[in-house]
């Protein structure tokens, strides 16, 4: 059952990701730069903190912020080149 979820829970947020690349573009990774000139990993750091200060201030935990956190930490490991985790494996 655990494996099963995992896969479940993944599997919805690549379609959560894929889906809003695809209707904003590859913002994160390539922003517009129209006002923020930050680098690209500073904008992601940047949303991950308001994410938290939005979930640590709100009364109740909702699903819609954890999944953009989750997001936001996918992207910052594609942007950090970390795509692949087996040396972290005991």
């Amino acid at each position: 059952m655990f494996k099963e979820d995992v896969q479940k829970v993944l599997f919805h947020l690549e379609e959560l990701l894929l889906e809003k690349n695809k209707n904003y573009g590859n913002s994160a990774l390539e922003p517009l730069r129209v006002f923020s000139k930050v680098e690209n990993s500073e904008g992601i750091l940047v949303r991950i903190d308001d994410k938290l200060s939005r979930i640590k201030n709100s009364k109740e935990l909702r699903k819609n912020d954890v999944v953009d956190l989750l997001g936001y930490l996918v992207l910052l490991c594609i942007q950090k080149g970390w795509t692949n985790f087996n040396e972290l494996k005991n």
